[in-house]
């Protein structure tokens, strides 16, 4: 096989883990049930395409020369040192051998994810439609079947084998059966909130920086009916980090790209607007509906001990890992990871989740990797991807403060994917610039 052909074979594997990782709930819980002895190998099938395409990555670099060019990147880098440090940490503390490979993937897909692609629109930038294209037909799967979850029976996932010992088929506000949360294809209601909020902060950045024209009438109908799904969906996930999180993206998208265009008289009314939503939260706080639904603080529910407790309890006691263990405890010591060695532990934060994992050194790598990220995407925010990806990435991290939000499979490799293509693309579409250099050749 040539360069063009080996690229060609790189780019689907990129593509076929864009669209496979929305379905990989379904996916992995129906064929694991089926094939229980081969249950890990199925759930890694992401990895495993990961694995395959690194030696097509470091080949096509090198026939390409532009090896220079990556390893000189500073993101590249931060993600080269964070990665071998979490080689080092599972070599000193040995936490189990499923434990401590479970840990490697769920802390290092996103960031090899991140590479891969950005390597590939490195390459071929025509990759970066092609990539938005399957991202697009993925939301519109778990969109679409989020809406239709409304009108089935809540336990209908079961039938693939959902259940207890798998991805429950849905859940309940404090086990109470009045506010059924749904799943859609992801693994439970919070994944699905945070990659929601992925989703409206594109659709948003695309509407401003008029990617879309919704002056258009059916234009302006498909993105009526995209938004008034997404929301829909939002809403029935209960996740009140995920609300909050998606009106951040929301926000801070039409600040950095309208802002110019909003007079200050609007301004002052929208803040009387949020002021006055959240005084009738505080009036209304015993209510049914507020007790349920915006503070899970209902004493006539069904669950003995509330959410809020369980966050509480959770940030309280990872923190005190972390400040006792300037080192972690080892790769695959939280988490579901956790669940496969000696002892299971789960901590409700992303931050304390990395410390725990890899160490106070390694939380600053994380952070510095997260924020150069960002910092890149805001140097190319007059390009629509890279505006929705930091608005939304913005979010997500807040979201990270009650969630470890990139251990969920789809959220992280979704927007690390995401935000690898209009890095790498450097804000300028592949056909955009593929007309540019036919003009000029003419």
């Amino acid at each position: 096989m040539n360069v063009g052909q080996l690229t060609k074979f790189y780019g689907i594997i990129v593509l076929v883990i864009f669209a496979g990782i929305v379905l990989h709930a379904p996916f992995s819980v129906g064929f694991g049930t089926t094939f229980p002895g081969i249950e890990l190998l199925i759930k890694s099938w992401k990895e495993l395409l990961m694995l395959l395409a690194t030696p097509l990555a470091v080949y096509l670099v090198w026939q390409k020369d532009i090896w220079r060019e990556l390893l000189g990147d500073r993101i590249v880098q931060v993600a080269g040192v964070y990665s071998a440090l979490h080689v080092l940490i599972a070599a000193a503390f040995l936490n189990g051998s499923l434990a401590t490979l479970a840990g490697l993937a769920i802390d290092l897909r996103y960031v090899a994810f991140f590479v891969l692609v950005y390597v590939l629109v490195k390459l071929a930038p025509k990759y970066r439609t092609k990539i938005l294209k399957v991202v697009a037909a993925g939301a519109l799967i778990v969109v679409g079947f989020g809406v239709m979850q409304l009108f089935l029976p809540p336990g209908i996932l079961s039938h693939i084998g959902y259940g207890e010992d798998t991805i429950q088929p849905y859940l309940t506000v404090d086990k109470n059966p009045d506010y059924v949360r749904i799943n859609s294809t992801l693994r439970g209601p919070n994944p699905l909130g945070a990659y929601i909020v992925i989703a409206l902060g594109i659709l948003s950045a695309a509407v401003l920086r008029r990617r879309v024209d919704i002056f258009r009438p059916k234009m302006a109908l498909k993105v009526a009916i995209a938004t008034v799904a997404s929301l829909i969906v939002l809403w029935v996930t209960y996740s009140r980090s995920a609300v909050a999180a998606a009106g951040v993206a929301v926000f801070l998208a039409i600040v950095i790209a309208a802002r110019h265009l909003i007079s200050r008289r609007l301004w002052i009314a929208g803040c009387i607007v949020v002021f006055a939503l959240l005084g009738g939260i505080v009036l209304g706080r015993e209510h049914s509906f507020v007790e349920n639904v915006v503070l899970h603080e209902n004493d006539e529910g069904g669950s003995a001990i509330s959410s809020n407790d369980d966050h509480i309890e959770s940030l309280i006691d990872g923190t005190e890992r972390m400040l006792r263990q300037p080192f972690g405890g080892g790769i695959g010591s939280t988490g579901s990871a956790s669940l496969l060695g000696d002892s299971a532990l789960i901590i409700e934060n992303q931050y304390l989740f990395v410390a725990h994992e890899v160490g106070w050194f390694g939380l600053l790598l994380f952070l510095l990797l997260f924020f150069l990220i960002l910092a890149r995407l805001w140097q190319q925010r007059q390009d629509w991807l890279s505006l929705g990806v930091l608005a939304s990435g913005i979010g997500l991290a807040l979201i990270g403060i009650l969630l470890p939000v990139w251990a969920d499979d789809t959220v992280a490799l979704i927007w690390w994917g995401l935000a690898a293509t209009a890095i790498a693309s450097g804000g300028h579409d592949g056909k955009r610039k593929t007309k540019q250099k036919t003009k000029r050749s003419i």
